[in-house]
Order: C-alpha cells, then sequence, then structure tokens
C-alpha cells in the first residue's frame, strides 16, 4: 500500500474535494496546485505568521456536509512545513481515521483530535469570513444573519439601530457584494454609520479584494477619521497596495506610525512594502521603536517569501539612517547569541 506523506494524498485516496484556506495574515483562499507545491516542500508557505502556517481545510464527500481541520504548522528557515511536525500530524490522523476522513468517530477519537496538537481555534472575526467564505464557494446559503445585515446596509434599517447586526451577516454580505448590489449600498452606508459598523465592515473588507470604487470610498475615510480609527481603514486597504502605500506615507508625514500601526502593517499591508520608498518609511519608523519590537516585527515579515530577498537588501543598504543602521546592527546582534 502506498504511503501516504501529504493531506493532499490523504484526502484523495479517500475520495473526498477539498479547498484549502489560510488564516494567519488574512482570510484567503490557497490555490490547489500552491497547496501542493507548499506540501511537498518545493515552496515556502507565502502567508506565515509568527513562523507558521496557520490554514484550514475544507473537506466533503458528495452529498455530505463538509468537514473542517484548523492546522497549525511550524515553518523551517526556509519558510518551508517542517518535515517531522507535518509527518507526524499526518501519522496521528492516520491512526484515529484510518483512511477514510469521513467516516463516523468514536467520542475518544473525537476529544483525540480536537485536542492535538496541530490545532487551532481562529477568532470570532476570521471565524465569521471564513464560514461566509466557504458557505459562497459551496454554493449553500448564507447564514441566518444575512438577512437582517443585508436590510441594514440597503437603509431599511436606520443606521443608528445597529446593535442586532451580526457580525456574521455583515461577513456574508461583504464576500458576496460581487454578485449582488451590496458594494454600492456598503459604500453608500460606510460615511453615515456608526464607527462601530464602519469597524465591523472595515473587518470583513481586510479579508477581501477591493473595487475601486469601493476603495476610493475607503480611502476617502481613512483621510477624514481621527488617529485613533485610522488603523482600521488602513487595514480595509490591505488589498490595494497603491492606497495603502499612500496611507503609510501620509501617517509617515503625520508622525503617526507608532507601533500599534506599524503592527496593523506587518499584519495587513505587507503587499504594500513590496515598495521600494515604503519600505524604507516602514524601515526607520520600525528602528524609533525599542530593539526588541524592531527585532520581532523584522524577523515576522522578512519570512514572507514575497518580501525576504528585498528586506535583506535593505540590510546592506549604504544610504540608511544612522538610527536604523543602529537597529539593524541590534537585529544581528541578538541573532548570534
Amino acid at each position: 500500500m502506498t504511503e501516504i506523506t501529504t493531506l493532499s494524498q490523504f484526502l484523495a485516496t479517500a475520495g473526498t474535494q477539498f479547498q484549502v484556506y489560510d488564516l494567519g495574515r488574512r482570510v484567503q483562499n490557497i490555490d490547489m496546485m500552491a497547496f501542493h507545491q507548499i506540501e511537498s516542500l518545493v515552496s515556502p508557505y507565502p502567508y506565515p505568521i509568527q513562523g507558521h502556517a496557520l490554514f484550514a481545510i475544507v473537506f466533503w464527500q458528495e452529498n455530505q456536509q463538509p468537514f473542517i481541520w484548523f492546522i497549525k504548522l511550524p515553518l523551517d528557515e526556509q519558510g518551508l512545513l517542517s518535515p517531522a511536525p507535518r509527518q507526524q500530524f499526518i501519522k496521528m490522523i492516520l491512526e484515529a481515521l484510518g483512511r477514510d476522513p469521513t467516516q463516523a468517530l468514536t467520542d475518544e477519537q473525537q476529544q483525540q483530535l480536537a485536542n492535538h496538537p496541530f490545532s487551532f481555534k481562529p477568532n470570532q472575526q476570521k471565524l465569521a469570513l471564513f464560514n461566509a467564505l466557504v458557505r459562497k464557494q459551496l454554493g449553500q446559503q448564507a447564514s441566518s444573519q444575512y438577512e437582517s445585515a443585508a436590510q441594514y446596509l440597503s437603509g431599511q434599517i436606520p443606521a443608528e439601530q445597529w446593535q442586532h447586526i451580526g457580525f456574521q451577516g455583515l461577513a456574508d454580505v461583504c464576500v458576496r457584494m460581487a454578485s449582488f448590489e451590496h458594494q454600492q449600498e456598503i459604500i453608500n452606508i460606510l460615511p453615515i454609520a456608526p464607527i462601530e459598523v464602519q469597524a465591523a465592515i472595515c473587518e470583513c473588507l481586510e479579508h477581501l479584494t477591493l473595487t475601486q470604487p469601493l476603495a476610493d470610498s475607503v480611502f476617502a475615510l481613512f483621510k477624514q477619521v481621527p488617529i485613533e480609527y485610522k488603523g482600521v481603514f488602513l487595514k480595509a486597504l490591505a488589498s490595494h497596495a497603491l492606497f495603502s502605500q499612500e496611507a503609510i506615507d501620509t501617517l509617515s508625514k503625520n508622525d503617526q506610525l507608532d507601533d500599534a500601526m506599524l503592527i496593523t502593517i506587518a499584519a495587513r499591508n505587507w503587499n504594500a512594502l513590496k515598495d521600494d520608498s515604503t519600505r524604507k518609511i516602514f524601515l526607520e519608523a520600525l528602528a524609533k521603536q525599542s530593539q526588541s519590537f524592531f527585532n520581532q516585527v523584522f524577523a515576522d515579515i522578512v519570512a514572507i517569501p514575497s518580501l525576504r530577498n528585498a528586506l535583506l537588501t535593505d540590510l546592506r543598504n549604504p544610504e540608511r539612517s544612522e538610527q536604523l543602521s543602529l537597529a539593524i546592527g541590534g537585529l544581528f546582534k541578538a541573532a548570534s547569541l
């Protein structure tokens, strides 16, 4: 019998269909071919966070409800899945399930799988987005909260009566905005909604790809709101690199790139850092923070494959400030300990 060495191989052998979603930096689908290369240790995980890959596998057999695994696996220094933990997880699954992941489980097996060391629980916001995405991509109905959220965004419920609108409903609306009239409704409601609703909508949008009209609306609000709310709208621009870059430049000129804003950029708006000038702004602001903070954030973003080479080149840039040079020196010192 062929040895099973990857999750894809296991799920295919069991006759299931499956999809994979990243749940680390942003909730987003991972292309199946890309996931095969990740599992085969050919390609680094594209969205690492704190040295790990956090992802969900949704799998199902025909006419069955889908099953979901939330998996957290460590990465090596090259950003590849560490082979030993990956094999340990697969061995554990095979021992618990045999070769059929959809079989009925005993209470003991359920307990074993629920508490395995590679499991994690996404926060409520990511879980809501994930649920909305899965329902849409599998052609299922939205949650029971969808209708009231849609009525609120369309103006059928007064803007100030938002307390009974569920976050799951907002997530459902945002995920489905491309195929309904929801996009224009979101554009209309954002400027007049209470900050609580604005923040909740932005928490959904940070995981989705914004069209230009919606990005225009979010960026206009980013420029208008007080500093304490700018981070909320900045995260919502995560899919729009140009607006993210302009927002970061604006924050820098106003001396507003504090530690919270830098974490926001690293966690959500990292695509903006592919631009040389934006990355320089970010690193110079990062160097003004404590050495330990600089080291932690730099270690997190240099692990992102799409940023790694540029950031390593920045370490040798002779035009960096003295403050950044000192921070980089501290980084090397900490790495050598």
